[in-house]
């Protein structure tokens, strides 16, 4: 593996091996002393703001030795100015990997092809894969597995969560139903291209009927805060709440990727009685991550 850009340019099998190493990572994670990224600079270049994704990748690459600088959207020209060719090609004589959380994944796959430096997408407008990593090591840790379960989404169907959530289905074999309004549901040609058993409904109750994890997300998103009020009126009849929950399987996984506006995509009481769940999701970002370092790390070094 030589980046990290998408869920989609994953193979079920490369899926597996990050999960089965965030795991190890996490279970050792004060017991070990390796430090395979020892000497190496990573940048973190944020063109949006984050609080979960900064911290884990910070955390996670000075847990493996490594350092690493935080480069702001004042500080980069990252989709502005400077052609982001011209970027890499700078940036990529100096780092060891980046880490580019920014709007359009064109961005963040051309500095990859231009820097010839390991590069992670921390978010896209398209796509979200580290969450995703997150969500399934998640699952993988307290259902046994993922192949063969249900996943039922609940909110904007649209969203680079859902869309890299519909990757993951075709990837790893499992069913992904999506509940959302018309107009916020996936694109029919990305169902298309994905294949798997994916389906779209626009009844919650449908979808969550006997579902392993009920899954939401915000329902507005970062550079859609003028959209705010017309997409909660949207949004307002899909939320993770009580019925919801008794529509799922028993002992049904409830998550989200945080942050959670309470009372808007799931109500404060569901929250509060999955806290745990969530904040395992939370945590296993770290551990994900670090095992997405290490993998790039070895396939660099031609040992992946």
């Amino acid at each position: 593996m030589k980046h990290l850009l998408s869920i989609e340019a994953l193979s079920g099998d490369e899926i597996a091996e990050i999960i089965k190493l965030g795991i190890r990572l996490k279970a050792e994670r004060f017991a070990t002393s390796a430090r395979p990224l020892e000497g190496q600079c990573w940048a973190l270049m944020f063109s949006k703001a984050s609080t979960r994704t900064r911290v884990s990748f910070e955390v996670g690459i000075r847990e493996l030795g490594g350092d690493v600088m935080f480069l702001s959207a004042n500080d980069i020209q990252l989709g502005r100015g400077e052609p982001i060719k011209d970027t890499a090609r700078v940036m990529g004589r100096m780092l060891w990997g980046a880490v580019i959380r920014t709007f359009a994944q064109r961005d963040v796959e051309e500095f990859a092809q231009y820097a010839g430096i390991p590069t992670i997408n921390a978010l896209t407008d398209d796509e979200h894969p580290c969450q995703i990593l997150a969500d399934l090591q998640t699952i993988q840790e307290k259902l046994g597995g993922y192949a063969g379960r249900k996943v039922c989404f609940i909110g904007d169907g649209a969203c680079n969560v859902a869309r890299s959530w519909v990757w993951a289905a075709a990837r790893c074999g499992f069913e992904l139903a999506i509940a959302a309004p018309v107009n916020y549901q996936p694109d029919a040609k990305l169902l298309k291209a994905a294949g798997g058993n994916i389906w779209v409904t626009e009844d919650p109750q449908e979808a969550a009927r006997n579902a392993q994890v009920l899954y939401t997300d915000v329902w507005v998103s970062m550079g859609k805060e003028d959209e705010a009020e017309f997409r909660i009126a949207q949004l307002a009849a899909y939320q993770i709440n009580r019925d919801l929950v008794a529509a799922a399987a028993p002992g049904a996984l409830v998550m989200h990727c945080l942050p959670a506006y309470r009372e808007k995509e799931i109500t404060d009481e569901v929250f509060e009685e999955h806290a745990k769940t969530i904040f395992d999701e939370a945590e296993n970002r770290l551990h994900a991550q670090k095992a997405v370092l290490w993998l790039l790390n070895e396939g660099r070094r031609g040992g992946a």
